[in-house]
Parts: structure tokens; C-alpha cells; sequence
């Protein structure tokens, strides 16, 4: 089996215009094949509460977060938001596999360590999943599907988030050059 077409430049990247011109798409299949949007969070909290329920059934069909998605023949699994977060996963991994950037390896600025690398993006991720749960969604869900029903509150998060980004971009350059 020859395998050449998966040795490419690991640095050229997609056309920016042309893969958000295909996110376009899938967006608007998902709201008409679905009748929702797109977002990761929920697929997340469903393999957590699949879990929950494995480990401690009766905790599990108490919180009133999981409570109507587990017992009896009730499975969180049993959702379109996990086998988009599957699907998210595998074509990710295949889409790096193809450009040869699969490997174990820690990205860094030169002015910060791999430990704190790891500290900082463990620290951003405990922020990130808990305001998802806050606010009952996640990032992409918010800017992706929130902002294509013009929904004014996914206009005002997706302003709040660039204008933050801008405001810390100056202090924290420092870590990546």
C-alpha cells in the first residue's frame, strides 16, 4: 500500500478562506440534517455522564445536571453531540496524520518551560470547561451556531472573546517569542 500522499509539508496550512467557506457548510448541514448547530461541550458532558453512571449509578440519577440523560435503558451516549466530538476526534487525527504533524510533542514559546506550559494550558482548560458548563455551551457552539441564528448574546460573547484576546495578546507575547 503506498502511503506517499501522506508525507506533505507539515507547515502549509489550509486556505483560511476556503476552510472557513466549508465550516459554512457543514454548519448549515447540521442545522438542516439536525436541526441544530454545531458545539463540542455537550458531546463532552455526555461521555462524563456515561461514565458518572458506570461508576456511581445512584450519584449519577441524583444530579439533576445528568440525571435525564442516565438509569433504565437511558444511555448519554445515545446523542448526536457525542458522535460529533467522536467524529471532531478521528478527522483531526486523520487530517494531522495526512500532513505529518502527528507526534508527541509539548509547542512552546523559548521563555517558558514545558512544565509550565502544561500548568498554564491545564489552568485554561479548568476555566474553559467550567464556564462551558456556566454557561450551558461551549466556545464553538457559542460563536459557530449562536452567532449563524444572529443570536445577540453569541454576537456579544464572540466581541468579548477577540477584544480579550487583543487586550492579552501584549502581556503573554512574552511566553510564545
Amino acid at each position: 500500500m503506498n502511503l506517499n500522499w501522506l508525507k506533505r509539508d507539515p507547515e502549509v496550512y489550509w486556505n483560511p478562506y476556503v476552510g472557513g467557506a466549508l465550516l459554512g457548510l457543514v454548519l448549515g448541514g447540521a442545522f438542516i440534517l439536525a436541526g441544530e448547530g454545531l458545539g463540542g461541550s455537550g458531546g463532552l458532558s455526555r461521555v462524563v455522564a456515561a461514565l458518572t453512571d458506570l461508576f456511581a449509578p445512584r450519584y449519577a440519577e441524583r444530579n439533576p445536571l445528568i440525571a435525564a440523560w442516565v438509569g433504565g435503558d437511558a444511555s448519554p451516549l445515545n446523542h448526536r453531540m457525542v458522535w460529533m466530538a467522536l467524529g471532531a476526534l478521528i478527522g483531526g487525527f486523520l487530517s494531522g496524520a495526512m500532513r505529518g504533524r502527528v507526534k508527541l510533542e509539548t509547542r512552546k514559546g523559548p521563555r517558558i518551560t514545558v512544565k509550565q506550559r502544561w500548568v498554564l494550558a491545564l489552568l485554561g482548560g479548568i476555566i474553559t470547561g467550567f464556564a462551558a458548563r456556566l454557561a450551558r455551551g461551549c466556545a464553538s457552539g457559542q460563536a459557530l451556531s449562536g452567532g449563524a441564528s444572529l443570536s445577540l448574546g453569541s454576537w456579544l460573547f464572540i466581541i468579548a472573546v477577540f477584544g480579550m484576546g487583543y487586550i492579552l495578546a501584549y502581556p503573554l507575547r512574552r511566553l510564545w517569542i
